[in-house]
Parts: C-alpha cells; structure tokens; sequence
C-alpha cells in the first residue's frame, strides 16, 4: 500500500471542467439505462491499480491509523489489486473543506481518484456536475441492496439512501453522526452542578455555561456548529430543532433568515456575550474541550478518539443528546460522507466497488466505531458479540448517537453549481452574527438576498 499526502492548493473550477459535465438544470439524475450490462468481475490474477481519496487522511492518529490498517487488510484479501491513498489536495484546517475542490482539479488534469468520500452536502454536485457512477449501472441494484443487507447486520433504515438519487444509489453512506452533546463531568461538580443531570434545554447549557465559566474559569460551552470550517449539517440541525429549515423542503427557497434561524444564532450570540463561550474557531474549540478546558461541547463523534485521549485518567467525560429549544422535539440531522466512484475503466470500477464492500462491511465498521468512534452505521453490531457488544458496554458515549439516529433526517444539500457559495455565504453570516458583533436578523437576511440570486432557475 502506498500513502500520498498531497498538498498542492487546490484549482479553481475550469470552464472546461463544467462545459464537459454540462449544467446542473433540474435536481434530477439521469435513470440506469435499461438492460445496462453489469461490470465484469476480475479474474484472480488480474492486476488493478486504484486510488482512494479520504479525508480522514489529512488527520493524524487515530484516523489515518485505522484506514491505514483497514487498507492493508484490503490488499491481504485482494492481493491483485492495490490502492494508493491520499488526502485531498488543500491545506485547509478542515481536511473534508477541501474535497470538492480536490476532485475538480484532478479532472481537469485527466486524474481523477478512482473512490473518494465526499460529504452528504456536496451530494447534489457530486452526482451532476462530477460526474459520479451510479452504483445500480454498474454492479446492478440487487447487488447494490446486498451490500446494504451486508452479511449478518444491515444498514439501518435511515442511512441506506442518503447517497440516493431518484432512486438510484450513486453512493454508499459510510461514515457520519448526529451532533452530539458532549460533557466534562469534572468541571460540572467543580461548578456545583449534578453531572449525573446534564441540561437538556439550551437555557439549561447557558446556566450551567455560566456557572462553569464563573467558578472553574473554563470555558462554558462550544458549539461546533456556527463557522464556515464546520460547514452548515450541524446548523441545520439547530434550525431543524428550533422548528425552521435553512432551505425548503423541495430545495427552491432559501430560509436561513426566518426566525427560527435567527433565533437559533441569537441564542448562540447570548452565550459569547455573556462570556459562557470562548471566540474560538473550530480547532481551537474541539482542542479545548480534548484538554479539558471546556465543559461542554456539541460535536461529531469523529473527535469522541481525541476526547477520550485527552480525558483519560485526567477528567470524567460523558456525552448525551442534542439540547432542545424549550418543548420542541430536538431533530438530528447526520454529518459525514459517502463512498464513491469515479472510474471510467470497467476492471477499476469493479475494483473500486470491491473496496467499497470492504469498508462498508461488518469488520470495517467494527474497526472504525472502536478506533474513531463514528457510529456504526450496520446498528446491529452494538448488540453482536462477536461485533461492538462489549465495546459498546464499555463505551456509553455511543448511546447518544443511536439514539438520535432513529429520528435523524438528512442533512440537505444545496442545490446548483453556486451551491458552495450558498452555504459559505450562510455559514459566515452565522458566524459574523455569534462572534464578530454583527446584528443576526440583518446579517442572515442580506446573506439570504445574495445567496437567492445564486440558485439555479427552476
């Protein structure tokens, strides 16, 4: 196995790139064409090269140590076919920042990564303007709903087609979690508060905030959910629980600047305000709560290794489900990625779809609930002994995360070419309103008015 780390600042889009993928028109993939001819297997000794591009390699530890292994494992099984595997290109704090922009400018130099996780906001783009294979052409959607069925444990009912279109599955969901509500209980009995009854509300984190703030001179609280660097999935579940949505449900109006939004960002506002949270940007804020500087924090559990590291025999952390705003229902929606291919040649596209079996499979899931901690998206491992049962006994912080999943709902991607500057232009409006002074109400609605006139024509 070879491992790239590459570096390079990623291109801007090339007009030769989108004139060849052609416009994005309607939100409607093109069908599996009638009696499509499933890619051929490989023969045993049938020599394939492919390259993987993850995210998960541009973090250190925990991340890249798991893929590194599972990769290696890969190739024992499939010793005809190699993978290297690489980081997108970019230097962005935020490695999965940089994944779109990687793919693109790979294309237009005629390399493209044969398999790449891409995040479930770049779903729309990643189908119609880079050009994704549709599983159910090249494997056929028997084989493709196998793999969902997996060996003993299926994929739970709320992930199996978050990386469908029109019915057509183009991506396996592979890696992601619900925004989990995350807590030092050393800091919590230090400020007088019962650790054993974490808030469940928002004004109960703001009181609580406060009091760790004013007795330990810890931070309060950190939400991972309101810089452009953490991108828009946990945000809209804020909204999405504060009654609202950041854009309406067929993806042709925005609504960031309703009030349910607006009042999620003002609450958020109060709490830099008041000094319960810290200016911080994302790194610093997950990085402060890891050392246990912090005493709460709603975050993915892809940092819950980072979290355990820090906390181990230092400090007494926990997690439990997203706060509510007052009695509405809390509504999850779901971070991460999915497995794609973007092969041309058939031996590589049977080669990539065997890898993505492989990562998808019970053993893969196993090795990366216990060396990461995302959830387990094949749920039925948590109670199989020969699975996640005992790792699951003896790690609560999981619980929050199923809990959440058989209420969470899909985090949505916008729609068009322009659809990242929709969401940036969202995500710095937010983060202008809760940690630059400037006024919610005005910042999201003059980002709404700029960002309407980047949708695509109906």
């Amino acid at each position: 196995m070879k491992r790239i780390l590459t570096g390079s600042g990623a291109l801007a889009v090339s007009a030769l790139l989108l004139t060849a993928c052609g416009g994005l028109g309607t939100t409607s993939a093109s069908s599996p064409t009638a009696g499509s001819t499933s890619i051929p297997e490989l023969a045993p000794d049938q020599p394939v090269s492919i390259v993987f591009e993850s995210y998960n390699y541009g973090l250190a530890g925990a991340w890249t140590d798991t893929f590194d292994t599972l990769i290696a494992e890969f190739e024992r099984e499939h010793p005809n076919i190699t993978v290297t595997a690489q980081k997108p290109q970019g230097n962005s704090p935020n490695p999965a920042t940089d994944t779109v922009s990687s793919i693109q400018s790979q294309m237009v130099a005629g390399a493209a990564p044969d398999v790449a996780q891409l995040g479930f906001s770049d779903l729309d783009f990643t189908i119609h303007q880079l050009g994704a294979k549709s599983l159910d052409d090249l494997v056929g959607k028997d084989e493709v709903q196998r793999n969902f069925d997996g060996a003993s444990h299926p994929y739970a009912a709320t992930a199996r087609t978050l990386a469908d279109w029109d019915g057509t599955t183009y991506g396996v969901p592979f890696v992601f979690s619900t925004p989990v509500f995350y807590y030092n209980a050393s800091l919590f009995e230090q400020a007088g508060l019962d650790p054993a009854k974490p808030p469940t509300t928002w004004d109960e984190v703001a009181s609580a905030a406060s009091a760790i703030a004013s007795k330990t001179g810890k931070g309060g609280v950190y939400l991972d959910c309101l810089t452009k660097s953490a991108k828009d999935w946990c945000f809209q579940s804020l909204v999405r629980s504060n009654g609202g949505r950041v854009i309406s449900q067929d993806r042709s109006t925005l609504e960031f600047d309703a009030a349910p939004a607006v009042e999620a960002v003002t609450m958020a506002r109060r709490l830099v305000d008041s000094g319960a949270t810290p200016k911080l940007n994302q790194k610093q804020g997950y990085e402060a709560f890891a050392r246990g500087d912090m005493g709460m924090i709603l975050e993915t559990s892809a940092i819950q290794g980072k979290f355990i590291e820090g906390a181990q025999g230092k400090w007494d952390l926990r997690a439990t489900t997203m706060p509510a705003f007052g009695s509405n229902p809390v509504v999850p929606t779901n971070s991460g990625a999915s497995l794609f291919t973007f092969a041309s040649d058939p031996a590589k596209q049977r080669a990539s779809w065997e890898l993505i079996k492989f990562l998808t499979s019970e053993d893969s899931y196993t090795a990366i609930s216990k060396g990461i901690g995302y959830l387990p998206l094949r749920t039925g491992l948590v109670d199989d002994p020969d699975g996640l049962e005992q790792w699951a006994e003896s790690s609560p912080l999981i619980g929050p995360n199923l809990t959440q999943l058989a209420t969470m709902e899909p985090w949505v991607s916008m729609p068009g070419n322009d659809y990242l500057q929709i969401r940036d232009g969202m995500m710095d409006a937010v983060e202008s309103a809760v940690y630059q002074g400037a006024d919610p109400a005005g910042t999201l609605t003059a980002a709404q008015q700029q960002a309407t006139t980047l949708l695509p024509a109906s």
